[in-house]
């Protein structure tokens, strides 16, 4: 697949293409795509074509594959599993006349596509001449509801716009499965596999306007069902006809336009699977959603979406004055954000969302360092279900455990159901830095929301299973205290090492948590068997972890003797031949100084109250003279650690790799769907970068400072049910409570501050000085300058 970069205008709510630009097709599909976190469609053309990735996903319905291997292993997975392009209901094929509408065909006149971030929908508007010379105007709004989550619709509306009297059209409404996906084949290992044929047909049944299609997977027997119905308004006459198949069902409507008529139809969806239930059980679910929906009406779900994302924003908006360009992508990053988890209800949050099939539609690791700290803040009761979905997987990652010979709960490094199914077991089995990850995510939750309930019957357990794991996984040594060796840490590129750094403040945070939960739930502590002597070893693990530092250089090592390893030959390295992982052997870049991603640079993020500020200068400088950013993941937490360590215009250009790597194709893969944790930087780098936002051990600290560039950066967070807002300038920053009943205690550059309605005003020290940093050749961020017309 060849994908370009596509362009659109600056604009501080939305998001528009002029314009057909055949060269970023992939991309715009993907940028456009919607979802609810239950449901995705990928922003393809009304008409089906031209398309590239025909994408409809529903968040956990996956078909597996056999992992085979040249030779086996023990422990190797032996199922893959890819998320299934299941039916799609998007598809509203017109004719004009005899001439289908295609817009590689005829004349487009007029074409332009908007995401709307504040109403929640996908606006187009097409003027189209057809090659026997008639001339129409097509408009259509697509929206996939956030409030009903089983519910998608679209607008699609036709008028007569030449002078040539009564035109014929026919709309052909479609639900079609089984569509062809060859196309998104591809040499790139981060793509998803294509299936052939995945789904298997079970029923079909229609009446009127109403189709239901119900098909089952042929392996992982997963059972889906697919419903439309349509609402019509027409100018004169028409036909209307309605047929069924199995992998088809077709709503037409042949009418005569008069001119400057026009013709509505609505069209509405829904959506729902299930791995237990009957297929005529799937089909009435279908059936009632649908009857709801069309009971509500187009005008009634349009204002729900209008009205829950009026409240997101007052919440979660971040206001960005001296570039334009960044506002407009931090903020299209973080509606791509919550539309992957908001109503995934107990499902995860894949790396691609629910917006393309790259990565087959698995979860990692990034999910719980990324997107749920964006959504603890934003919209903390969508990282709720995110975590009740890791622990429904409990089992699964106990028996993991138990296969590999640990305690405890390993927890699958890539899935969609649960069991792991990475077949490269340096990256995926030995990256046990997961199981912090989540113990992170399960503590920044409960600390945020105070949420008692999660936290005796499901965060409490999750807190328990990790530490048992890290107490069997390491070991204490005599001469240097509790090691954890033969792991994999964030940079994949130095794979099974002992004593990766990332890794190891990690579990020493997941081990103090455990304690701490057992503490306050003595109760559960009982239910899971934890005694006094299990918590003893936690708390002392914890405090004698191994922590490398080399004494010459100054710096931490990321991991044991990773400071002695050879120096990649940067100079020698064409910009032909990144990502190193597709022109070089893994041996060799194993054992060579060369860094994939941020993996010690983000412990100075997540743990940063593991470092005194002259390590981190230390630490940053040495770590980003060797980290070529073949990761989308890097750039956020490069950002983050560089603004705290007073290199202010760095961070500012990270920030924009971060934010825009969708938006401008900078990875060249954004056709196989958006990279979200990437976009969930672009907030990352504003309230944790430029903010200086910190939640260790549960309390909020700021030490924001601004580049040259941004005059005024403003932002809130939701925190204990209470909504703070902060607002900093280039010599001051006020916080101040939106609502919330109590106080909220916070920290301002080290003073402690209690924040109320009425603002608190501080003035913002100057950052430190340091030394200049310098990248590897071909790895530097694109410079933020300011555009010659400001």
């Amino acid at each position: 697949m060849t994908e370009g970069r596509a362009h659109f205008a600056i604009e501080p709510w939305s998001l528009t293409e002029v314009g057909v630009d055949m060269a970023s097709l992939a991309v715009n599909e993907s940028v456009f795509a919607l979802a609810n976190g239950h449901i995705g469609m990928r922003g393809t053309f009304d008409e089906g074509e031209p398309i590239v990735v025909p994408g409809t996903y529903l968040n956990g319905y996956y078909e597996e594959r056999p992992l085979p291997y040249a030779e086996a292993g023990y422990g190797f997975p032996e199922q893959g599993q890819t998320i299934v392009n299941v039916t799609d209901g998007k598809l509203i094929r017109l004719l004009v006349g005899d001439s289908p509408l295609d817009l590689q065909y005829g004349d487009v006149v007029y074409h332009h596509r908007t995401l709307d971030l504040r109403a929640g929908v996908l606006r187009r508007c097409t003027e189209w001449r057809s090659p026997a010379g008639r001339q129409v105007k097509v408009t259509s709004t697509r929206l996939v509801s956030l409030t009903r989550r089983s519910i998608a619709a679209i607008e699609y509306e036709v008028e007569c716009t030449d002078d040539q009297g009564d035109l014929y059209v026919a709309l052909q409404s479609d639900l079609l499965a089984n569509e062809d996906v060859s196309t998104t084949q591809s040499l790139d290992p981060r793509a998803g596999a294509a299936m052939d044929r995945p789904l298997r047909a079970e029923l079909h049944v229609g009446r009127g306007r109403h189709a239901v299609l119900v098909h089952q997977t042929r392996r992982s027997r997963l059972r889906l069902a697919a419903g439309m119905d349509h609402e019509v308004d027409i100018p004169d006459s028409a036909t209307e006809d309605l047929e069924t198949s199995p992998d088809l069902a077709r709503y037409t409507l042949a009418a005569r336009l008069p001119a400057g008529s026009r013709l509505r139809l609505v069209k509405y969806l829904a959506y729902g699977w299930s791995s237990r239930r009957s297929a005529p059980a799937v089909r009435d679910q279908v059936e009632g959603a649908l009857a709801t929906a069309k009971l509500a009406g187009w005008d009634r779900l349009l204002r729900e979406q209008r009205e829950l994302l009026d409240r997101h924003w007052d919440e979660a908006d971040v206001e960005i004055d001296g570039d334009d360009e960044l506002q407009q992508a931090v903020r299209v990053g973080m509606f791509h954000v919550l539309q992957a988890g908001l109503r995934a209800e107990r499902q995860p949050i894949a790396a691609k969302g629910l917006t393309g099939d790259g990565y087959d539609g698995h979860t990692f690791w990034d999910t719980e360092t990324y997107v749920l700290p964006v959504l603890t803040y934003t919209a903390p009761a969508a990282v709720r279900d995110a975590l009740l979905w890791r622990h429904s997987t409990l089992d699964m990652a106990r028996e993991r455990a138990h296969l590999l010979g640990q305690d405890g709960a390993a927890f699958a490094w890539r899935t969609i159901h649960g069991e792991e199914t990475s077949g490269y077991w340096p990256a995926g089995t030995a990256a046990f830095h997961i199981n912090a990850d989540i113990a992170d995510a399960v503590a920044r939750y409960w600390w945020a929301t105070l949420d008692e309930e999660f936290d005796r019957e499901y965060g409490t357990e999750l807190l328990v299973e990790t530490a048992r794991l890290w107490a069997s996984l390491g070991h204490f040594d005599d001469e240097h205290g509790f090691r954890i060796d033969g792991v994999t840490g964030p940079d994949e590129y130095t794979a099974v090492v002992d004593n990766n750094v990332y890794t190891n403040l990690m579990a020493q945070r997941n081990l103090r948590e455990a304690v701490a939960a057992v503490k306050r739930n003595p109760e559960t502590a009982v239910r899971l068997q934890v005694d006094d002597d299990e918590v003893e070893f936690w708390a002392r693990g914890a405090e004698h972890m191994r922590i490398p530092f080399n004494e010459a250089l100054g710096v931490h090592e990321q991991s044991e003797g990773f400071t002695h390893h050879e120096q990649w030959d940067f100079e020698g390295t064409d910009p032909s031949q990144y990502p190193l992982l597709l022109h070089f052997p893994y041996f060799d870049i194993y054992r060579k100084q060369v860094i994939k991603q941020a993996d010690l640079v983000m412990a100075l993020h997540l743990r940063g109250d593991a470092f005194t500020l002259e390590q981190k200068i230390a630490d940053f400088a040495y770590y980003e003279a060797r980290t070529v950013r073949d990761s989308s993941l890097s750039a956020a937490q490069q950002a983050v650690v560089a603004a705290e360590t007073g290199h202010l215009q760095l961070a500012h250009d990270y920030w924009g790799e971060a934010a825009l790597t969708d938006l401008q194709n900078l990875h060249g893969n954004s056709g196989h769907g958006l990279h979200i944790a990437s976009l969930a930087g672009g907030w990352t780098v504003a309230v944790a970068g430029f903010g200086g936002m910190r939640d260790h051990d549960g309390r909020l600290t700021f030490a924001p400072r601004l580049p040259p560039r941004i005059q005024r950066l403003a932002f809130r967070v939701v925190v204990q049910g209470r909504c703070l807002a902060v607002t900093v300038t280039a010599e001051t920053a006020a916080y101040r409570l939106v609502y919330g009943e109590e106080p909220v205690e916070i920290a301002h550059h080290g003073e402690t501050l209690l924040v109320s309605a009425d603002p608190v005003e501080r003035r913002i020290p100057p950052p430190p000085e340091v030394e200049p940093v310098h990248q590897p050749p071909h790895s530097a961020p694109r410079r933020r300058s300011r555009p010659t017309s400001d």
